[in-house]
């Protein structure tokens, strides 16, 4: 069962990366979920490099929340990073998971924050 979930996402995850794709402009916003934590960072996929990261690990306004919570505050300090970084605009990858719960969350606190996507 657990190794048909890992493979029915990584099916989902190949099928979105053909069409999403970041640029120095317009970098891809992509999410990372544990069953505890959650981390978004924007890359540049043109030089492969990670432009600007933030996850729930070593945030501390994210150790007595829910989950749901974790990743609005994690939404909101990646918008911040990236909007002094220069960056307004985003393409959204979810990374395989549903567009639901956390990672729904963290999209739209990302927008509230003033990424556009």
């Amino acid at each position: 069962m657990a190794l048909d979930k890992v493979l029915r996402r990584a099916k989902i995850k190949r099928r979105i990366r053909k069409k999403v794709f970041g640029t120095a402009s317009i970098p891809r916003l992509t999410v990372f979920r544990s069953n505890k934590q959650i981390y978004a960072q924007l890359i540049d996929d043109t030089t492969g490099k990670t432009l600007v990261s933030s996850g729930s690990l070593k945030m501390d306004e994210t150790k007595s929340v829910a989950k749901v919570e974790q990743a609005s505050i994690v939404g909101k300090s990646i918008a911040s990073k990236a909007i002094a970084a220069g960056i307004v605009s985003v393409v959204f990858d979810r990374n395989g998971y549903l567009y639901h719960g956390r990672i729904k969350s963290l999209a739209d606190a990302a927008r509230e924050g003033g990424l556009k996507f």
